[in-house]
Order: C-alpha cells, then structure tokens, then sequence
C-alpha cells in the first residue's frame, strides 16, 4: 500500500459531511475527536477523510492549518491500521477540540490511540449485529 493521501481518500462531499454530522458516531483521545459513518462513497478506497480546527480555539489561519496539516500527516503514516481492519466503506472526520497546540510527536501517539479506538468501535458494533 502506498503512503499517500491522495484527493481521492478526502472528504470533499458536503452532502456526505452533513450526513457524518447528524447520523455518525463518534470517538475520542483528547485531543482528537473521530466522528464516523458507515457508508458507500464514490472513491475506490475504503475510506474517506476530513480534518478540521475549530476557529474558535485558534483565531489564526495559520495555526489551523498547520494543525490541519500536521493531522493529516499523522494519518498519513498511520493509514495502515485501520486499512487493515475494514471490510466495509467509511466516512470520518477527525477535530482537533484541544485548545493548546501539541507537538507533532506526541500528535502522532494521539492519533494511534485514536486509530485503535475507532477499529475497537467498529468490532464492537459488528460483533453487536452478528449477534442480533
């Protein structure tokens, strides 16, 4: 698998981040927060991703999108743990909610936390549904 992050794995669809937001769930490891859905999309990849800083906690458009940035980055090399656990199309958008700037170090231990918390969500409920 390659380690890119090309324009097809991004989340670009208004229609799609609007369903994300009413219908998904989420996942936390502070200061990341996942929401998630389970839905077909147009990309050939398993998955589709979007991140975000809220303007709110950083006034600057510098900071956010070096925030944003670093954020894809880590997802970037990190891609594999939750390609490797998918059987089904997602749709996830990952908020940095924290208001003080981490370093890209400890940012990356954050977003493996995240990764695997998101993986153990989806067994959880596909273990549900199995069972119903």
């Amino acid at each position: 698998m390659k380690n890119t992050l090309g324009k097809l794995e991004r989340l670009k669809s208004k229609k799609l981040i609007e369903k994300l937001y009413a219908e998904g769930s989420s996942v936390k490891s502070f200061p990341l927060r996942m929401m998630f859905i389970q839905t077909t999309h147009t990309s050939k990849f398993p998955c589709q991703i979007g991140v975000s800083v809220a303007k709110r906690n950083y006034k600057l458009a510098v900071d956010r999108n070096r925030l944003k940035r670093l954020m894809r980055e880590t997802y970037r090399l990190q891609k594999e743990i939750v390609y490797n656990n998918l059987e089904e199309p997602y749709v996830f958008m990952i908020s940095y909610i924290g208001r003080e700037e981490i370093k890209y170090e400890e940012l990356y231990l954050k977003m493996e936390k995240l990764l695997n918390i998101f993986i153990a969500a989806i067994k959880k409920t596909t273990d549900e549904k199995s069972q119903a």
